[in-house]
């Protein structure tokens, strides 16, 4: 089964202060190649179950990848340099609220947006499948979307 066309796909996956909350985290980890990790920083109070399962383990993520956290602008110019060598990025999600975050982030100001080259976004709905069940850091973004690659693949 395929997902998606022959082009590089980059599964997505993100953490966020609850339903409609900030962004606290994003992953895009391509099927072969160098991932990519951000951490948002946020104001205001985190609902509880956010605070207790998915702060902590922000960091939880190879040494190279913790940095410090980022302003939704800088976050958005780091996702476009990233992207820039792809000319037709597939962005992969298996949650609809990942793919509305990576957009909303893009746009970085009133009629201004990161300048990515054109890009795809899927939705997968994968029934029976949870990557934060299937992750080795649950409720991280990079071991989150590390399992979704690795489950897409393997249906593959």
């Amino acid at each position: 089964m395929r997902f998606g066309p022959a082009a590089l796909r980059y599964f997505l996956d993100t953490e966020y202060n609850g339903w409609g909350g900030a962004l606290l985290s994003l992953a895009l980890v391509p099927d072969h190649g160098e991932e990519l990790y951000l951490t948002l920083d946020w104001q205001g109070p985190l609902e509880a179950w956010v605070e207790r399962n998915v702060v902590p383990y922000l960091d939880a993520v190879p040494e190279s990848f913790v940095s410090p956290r980022m302003n939704r602008a800088d976050a958005a110019r780091t996702i476009a340099h990233y992207l820039a060598g792809d000319p037709d990025p597939l962005i992969v999600a298996d949650w609809p609220e990942d793919i509305a975050l990576f957009n909303a982030l893009l746009v970085t100001g009133p009629g201004v947006m990161a300048e990515v080259p054109a890009l795809k976004c899927q939705f997968v709905a994968l029934a029976g499948f949870s990557t934060a069940a299937n992750s080795n850091v649950p409720h991280n973004a990079l071991h989150d979307a590390r399992s979704l690659r690795d489950h897409i693949l393997s249906l593959e």
